[in-house]
Protein backbone atom coordinates (compact mmCIF):
# COMPACT_ATOMS: atom_id res chain seq x y z
CA UNK A 1 0.00 0.00 0.00
CA UNK A 2 1.38 3.66 -1.14
CA UNK A 3 1.33 6.48 1.40
CA UNK A 4 -1.35 8.12 -0.52
CA UNK A 5 -3.59 4.52 -0.01
CA UNK A 6 -2.57 4.82 3.52
CA UNK A 7 -3.57 8.27 3.82
CA UNK A 8 -7.02 7.99 2.14
CA UNK A 9 -7.59 5.01 4.78
CA UNK A 10 -6.48 7.27 7.42
CA UNK A 11 -8.74 10.51 6.04
CA UNK A 12 -11.58 7.72 5.57
CA UNK A 13 -11.81 5.73 8.74
CA UNK A 14 -9.75 7.73 11.37
CA UNK A 15 -10.87 11.41 10.36
CA UNK A 16 -14.19 10.20 9.35
CA UNK A 17 -14.21 12.59 6.52
CA UNK A 18 -16.62 13.03 3.34
CA UNK A 19 -15.75 11.12 -0.35
CA UNK A 20 -15.96 14.39 -1.91
CA UNK A 21 -13.34 15.55 0.76
CA UNK A 22 -11.34 12.72 0.71
CA UNK A 23 -11.04 12.34 -2.88
CA UNK A 24 -9.94 16.35 -2.74
CA UNK A 25 -6.94 15.91 -0.19
CA UNK A 26 -5.84 13.09 -2.64
CA UNK A 27 -5.97 14.75 -5.39
CA UNK A 28 -3.82 17.86 -3.48
CA UNK A 29 -1.62 15.44 -2.21
CA UNK A 30 -1.01 13.95 -5.89
CA UNK A 31 -0.11 17.32 -7.03
CA UNK A 32 2.46 17.41 -4.54
CA UNK A 33 4.34 14.04 -4.86
CA UNK A 34 4.10 14.51 -8.60
CA UNK A 35 6.01 18.13 -7.88
CA UNK A 36 8.57 16.26 -6.11
CA UNK A 37 9.17 13.31 -8.15
CA UNK A 38 9.14 15.91 -11.02
CA UNK A 39 12.40 17.41 -9.37
CA UNK A 40 14.15 14.25 -7.93
CA UNK A 41 13.25 14.77 -4.53
CA UNK A 42 12.25 11.90 -1.78
CA UNK A 43 9.44 12.47 0.09
CA UNK A 44 11.33 12.37 3.70
CA UNK A 45 13.50 15.28 1.78
CA UNK A 46 10.24 17.48 1.81
CA UNK A 47 10.60 21.16 3.74
CA UNK A 48 9.06 24.45 4.02
CA UNK A 49 10.96 25.91 1.18
CA UNK A 50 9.52 22.94 -1.25
CA UNK A 51 6.47 23.25 0.12
CA UNK A 52 5.96 27.09 -0.88
CA UNK A 53 7.35 25.87 -3.99
CA UNK A 54 5.08 23.54 -5.11
CA UNK A 55 2.04 26.29 -3.66
CA UNK A 56 3.45 28.98 -5.59
CA UNK A 57 2.83 26.58 -8.67
CA UNK A 58 -0.96 26.43 -7.44
CA UNK A 59 -1.10 30.27 -8.16
CA UNK A 60 -3.44 29.89 -11.12
CA UNK A 61 -6.07 28.87 -8.17
CA UNK A 62 -8.64 30.70 -6.61
CA UNK A 63 -7.83 31.69 -2.97
CA UNK A 64 -10.34 29.44 -1.62
CA UNK A 65 -8.81 26.60 -3.53
CA UNK A 66 -5.32 27.41 -2.73
CA UNK A 67 -6.49 27.16 1.58
CA UNK A 68 -7.96 23.67 0.77
CA UNK A 69 -4.85 23.01 -0.89
CA UNK A 70 -3.00 24.44 2.47
CA UNK A 71 -5.33 22.38 4.61
CA UNK A 72 -4.87 19.19 2.45
CA UNK A 73 -0.89 19.41 2.69
CA UNK A 74 -0.68 19.91 6.42
CA UNK A 75 -2.92 17.14 6.91
CA UNK A 76 -0.99 15.14 4.77
CA UNK A 77 2.73 16.24 6.32
CA UNK A 78 1.42 16.21 9.94
CA UNK A 79 0.32 12.56 9.62
CA UNK A 80 3.73 12.00 8.04
CA UNK A 81 5.32 12.71 11.03
CA UNK A 82 3.31 10.94 13.24
CA UNK A 83 3.78 7.82 11.08
CA UNK A 84 7.73 8.61 10.89
CA UNK A 85 7.41 9.20 7.25
CA UNK A 86 8.82 12.54 7.84
CA UNK A 87 11.52 13.59 10.37
CA UNK A 88 9.93 16.40 11.47
CA UNK A 89 6.57 18.47 9.81
CA UNK A 90 7.22 21.19 7.48
CA UNK A 91 3.60 21.78 6.95
CA UNK A 92 3.16 23.90 10.30
CA UNK A 93 4.28 27.40 8.87
CA UNK A 94 2.89 26.98 5.56
CA UNK A 95 0.17 29.58 4.69
CA UNK A 96 -2.19 30.21 2.06
CA UNK A 97 -1.85 33.86 0.45
CA UNK A 98 -4.91 35.95 1.93
CA UNK A 99 -7.11 36.53 -0.36
CA UNK A 100 -10.39 38.73 -0.33
CA UNK A 101 -12.78 37.85 2.03
CA UNK A 102 -16.34 37.04 -0.31
CA UNK A 103 -19.58 37.32 2.06
CA UNK A 104 -22.03 34.62 1.51
CA UNK A 105 -25.03 36.04 -0.68
CA UNK A 106 -28.08 35.96 1.96
CA UNK A 107 -31.84 37.04 1.01
CA UNK A 108 -33.92 39.70 2.59
CA UNK A 109 -36.68 38.53 4.84
CA UNK A 110 -39.35 39.64 2.35
CA UNK A 111 -37.29 38.06 -0.32
CA UNK A 112 -37.36 34.41 1.66
CA UNK A 113 -41.22 34.85 1.83
CA UNK A 114 -41.37 35.58 -1.65
CA UNK A 115 -39.60 32.48 -2.67
CA UNK A 116 -41.44 30.29 0.59
CA UNK A 117 -44.89 31.35 -0.81
CA UNK A 118 -44.05 30.69 -4.63
CA UNK A 119 -42.72 27.63 -3.44
CA UNK A 120 -46.54 26.49 -1.98
CA UNK A 121 -47.63 26.73 -5.74
CA UNK A 122 -45.93 27.31 -8.73
CA UNK A 123 -46.11 24.46 -10.96
CA UNK A 124 -49.02 21.94 -12.12
CA UNK A 125 -47.31 19.08 -10.30
CA UNK A 126 -49.43 18.99 -6.97
CA UNK A 127 -47.51 16.66 -5.10
CA UNK A 128 -44.05 17.99 -6.70
CA UNK A 129 -45.61 21.82 -5.19
CA UNK A 130 -45.82 19.69 -1.75
CA UNK A 131 -41.95 18.58 -1.84
CA UNK A 132 -40.79 21.76 -2.64
CA UNK A 133 -42.77 23.62 -0.02
CA UNK A 134 -41.43 21.90 2.37
CA UNK A 135 -38.01 21.29 1.13
CA UNK A 136 -37.65 24.90 0.88
CA UNK A 137 -39.35 25.59 4.40
CA UNK A 138 -37.46 23.05 6.07
CA UNK A 139 -33.86 24.50 5.15
CA UNK A 140 -34.49 28.23 5.62
CA UNK A 141 -36.38 26.82 9.06
CA UNK A 142 -33.16 24.90 10.25
CA UNK A 143 -30.57 26.40 8.10
CA UNK A 144 -29.29 22.40 7.69
CA UNK A 145 -26.86 22.04 4.24
CA UNK A 146 -28.86 20.27 1.25
CA UNK A 147 -26.95 17.04 1.84
CA UNK A 148 -28.11 17.12 5.52
CA UNK A 149 -31.54 17.63 4.43
CA UNK A 150 -31.29 14.48 1.42
CA UNK A 151 -29.99 12.61 4.05
CA UNK A 152 -33.14 13.03 6.75
CA UNK A 153 -35.03 9.55 7.22
CA UNK A 154 -38.47 9.37 8.96
CA UNK A 155 -37.57 8.14 12.28
CA UNK A 156 -34.92 11.46 12.71
CA UNK A 157 -38.32 13.55 12.77
CA UNK A 158 -40.01 14.78 15.74
CA UNK A 159 -42.80 16.82 15.63
CA UNK A 160 -44.11 17.01 19.15
CA UNK A 161 -40.28 18.73 19.93
CA UNK A 162 -40.31 20.33 16.36
CA UNK A 163 -36.94 19.14 15.68
CA UNK A 164 -34.79 17.44 13.59
CA UNK A 165 -32.14 15.26 13.58
CA UNK A 166 -29.38 15.45 11.16
CA UNK A 167 -25.67 14.12 10.16
CA UNK A 168 -23.17 16.94 9.53
CA UNK A 169 -19.50 16.98 8.24
CA UNK A 170 -17.36 14.15 9.72
CA UNK A 171 -20.86 12.15 10.77
CA UNK A 172 -21.30 14.33 13.44
CA UNK A 173 -24.81 14.20 14.57
CA UNK A 174 -26.87 16.95 15.76
CA UNK A 175 -30.47 17.88 16.24
CA UNK A 176 -32.05 21.41 15.14
CA UNK A 177 -35.34 23.06 15.79
CA UNK A 178 -37.71 24.49 13.58
CA UNK A 179 -40.93 26.10 13.20
CA UNK A 180 -44.96 25.84 12.74
CA UNK A 181 -44.53 26.62 9.15
CA UNK A 182 -42.10 24.13 8.34
CA UNK A 183 -43.89 21.88 11.07
CA UNK A 184 -47.10 22.26 8.51
CA UNK A 185 -45.06 21.64 5.34
CA UNK A 186 -43.52 18.58 6.05
CA UNK A 187 -46.81 17.37 7.70
CA UNK A 188 -48.59 17.85 4.30
CA UNK A 189 -45.79 16.47 2.24
CA UNK A 190 -45.25 13.19 4.44
CA UNK A 191 -49.68 13.30 5.00
CA UNK A 192 -50.47 13.98 1.26
CA UNK A 193 -47.61 13.71 -0.98
CA UNK A 194 -45.02 11.44 -0.31
CA UNK A 195 -47.50 8.29 -0.39
CA UNK A 196 -47.79 9.24 -3.94
CA UNK A 197 -44.33 9.20 -5.05
CA UNK A 198 -43.40 6.65 -2.64
CA UNK A 199 -42.20 3.07 -4.06
CA UNK A 200 -39.38 0.05 -3.58
CA UNK A 201 -36.49 2.78 -3.76
CA UNK A 202 -37.93 4.92 -1.15
CA UNK A 203 -36.64 3.39 1.90
CA UNK A 204 -37.38 5.86 5.07
CA UNK A 205 -36.36 8.62 3.13
CA UNK A 206 -38.19 11.58 4.09
CA UNK A 207 -38.06 13.57 0.65
CA UNK A 208 -38.33 11.47 -2.60
CA UNK A 209 -37.77 12.39 -6.34
CA UNK A 210 -40.55 11.64 -8.70
CA UNK A 211 -39.04 8.37 -9.48
CA UNK A 212 -39.44 6.83 -5.44
CA UNK A 213 -35.89 7.26 -4.65
CA UNK A 214 -34.51 9.87 -2.47
CA UNK A 215 -33.96 12.93 -3.62
CA UNK A 216 -30.63 13.92 -4.74
CA UNK A 217 -28.99 17.68 -4.36
CA UNK A 218 -29.37 18.37 -8.23
CA UNK A 219 -32.68 18.18 -8.06
CA UNK A 220 -33.01 20.42 -4.74
CA UNK A 221 -30.99 23.08 -6.43
CA UNK A 222 -33.03 22.79 -10.21
CA UNK A 223 -35.80 23.08 -8.44
CA UNK A 224 -35.01 26.33 -6.66
CA UNK A 225 -33.49 27.50 -9.96
CA UNK A 226 -37.21 26.66 -11.80
CA UNK A 227 -38.55 28.65 -8.97
CA UNK A 228 -36.74 32.06 -9.03
CA UNK A 229 -36.81 32.17 -12.63
CA UNK A 230 -40.59 33.00 -11.62
CA UNK A 231 -39.75 35.52 -8.96
CA UNK A 232 -37.95 38.43 -11.17
CA UNK A 233 -37.38 40.65 -8.13
CA UNK A 234 -35.72 38.02 -6.29
CA UNK A 235 -31.74 37.21 -6.90
CA UNK A 236 -31.11 33.21 -8.75
CA UNK A 237 -29.12 31.92 -5.29
CA UNK A 238 -28.14 28.38 -4.75
CA UNK A 239 -30.36 26.47 -1.95
CA UNK A 240 -26.90 27.15 0.48
CA UNK A 241 -28.49 30.85 0.59
CA UNK A 242 -31.07 29.47 2.02
CA UNK A 243 -28.75 28.69 4.97
CA UNK A 244 -26.69 31.94 5.00
CA UNK A 245 -30.07 34.09 5.27
CA UNK A 246 -31.51 31.97 7.86
CA UNK A 247 -28.08 31.93 10.02
CA UNK A 248 -27.85 36.22 8.93
CA UNK A 249 -31.54 36.60 9.86
CA UNK A 250 -31.21 34.92 13.41
CA UNK A 251 -28.46 37.08 14.64
CA UNK A 252 -30.04 39.67 13.00
CA UNK A 253 -32.75 38.75 15.19
CA UNK A 254 -30.82 38.90 18.46
CA UNK A 255 -29.65 35.52 18.57
CA UNK A 256 -26.20 34.37 20.00
CA UNK A 257 -22.80 33.79 18.07
CA UNK A 258 -22.74 30.09 20.47
CA UNK A 259 -26.21 29.88 19.48
CA UNK A 260 -25.94 29.95 15.55
CA UNK A 261 -22.58 28.23 15.54
CA UNK A 262 -24.52 25.26 17.16
CA UNK A 263 -27.41 25.36 15.12
CA UNK A 264 -25.39 25.33 11.76
CA UNK A 265 -23.52 22.92 12.90
CA UNK A 266 -19.52 24.60 12.52
CA UNK A 267 -16.91 22.88 14.28
CA UNK A 268 -15.43 26.55 14.49
CA UNK A 269 -16.92 30.01 16.12
CA UNK A 270 -14.25 31.79 13.17
CA UNK A 271 -16.26 29.76 10.56
CA UNK A 272 -20.10 31.59 12.38
CA UNK A 273 -18.46 34.83 12.63
CA UNK A 274 -18.67 35.96 8.60
CA UNK A 275 -22.34 35.95 9.38
CA UNK A 276 -21.79 38.79 11.73
CA UNK A 277 -20.11 41.03 8.87
CA UNK A 278 -22.96 39.79 6.44
CA UNK A 279 -25.39 41.59 9.28
CA UNK A 280 -23.31 44.47 9.19
CA UNK A 281 -22.75 44.94 5.59
CA UNK A 282 -26.81 44.58 5.10
CA UNK A 283 -26.86 47.48 8.36
CA UNK A 284 -24.32 49.82 6.47
CA UNK A 285 -26.33 49.33 3.22
CA UNK A 286 -29.91 50.08 4.71
CA UNK A 287 -27.99 53.38 6.54
CA UNK A 288 -26.39 54.43 3.41
CA UNK A 289 -29.55 54.04 1.63
CA UNK A 290 -32.13 55.72 4.15
CA UNK A 291 -30.22 58.29 6.38
CA UNK A 292 -30.48 62.05 5.10
CA UNK A 293 -26.50 62.76 6.10
CA UNK A 294 -25.30 59.42 5.02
Amino acid sequence: MTPVDEFREHLTLRRGLRPATVRAYEADVRSLLSFLEERGVEMAALDLRLLRSWLASQALHAPASLQRRVSSVRTFTAWAHDTGRLAHDPGLRLQAPRGARTLPGVLSQDEVDEVLAAAAGADDDSVAVLADAAMFEVLYATGIRVSELCGVDLDDVFFPRRTLRVIGKGDKERTVPFGPPAARALEVWLREGRPRWAGPRSGEAVFLGPRGGRVDQRRVRARLHRLLRLLPDVPDIAPHALRHSAATHLLEGGADLRSVQELLGHASLATTQIYTHVSVERLRMTYEQAHPRA
